[in-house]
């Protein structure tokens, strides 16, 4: 039985930083909640947008799957 390996979807730099940035967003967005400070959550909100827009720029700079700039690591 031979297992397949898969592309590494989403295992590149440009994956775990738009990750990231939106996880602090929302944990951050949540602490803003719980302490009642809407302004903010909605800037938390903004975080998160960002964080998106960070991966896709990141990816279309080369650090995306399959991008020039990023070098697989190989799985044992």
């Amino acid at each position: 039985m031979t297992i397949e390996s898969d592309s590494g979807h989403g295992n590149s730099p440009a994956a775990w930083t738009a990750v990231i940035i939106m996880l602090v967003a929302f944990l951050l967005g949540t602490l803003f909640f719980w302490f009642d400070l809407p302004w903010l959550v909605v800037a938390s909100g903004v975080l998160a947008v960002l964080g998106l827009l960070t991966g896709v720029v990141l990816a279309r700079l080369g650090y995306g799957v399959g991008g020039t700039k990023y070098a697989p690591k190989a799985h044992d």
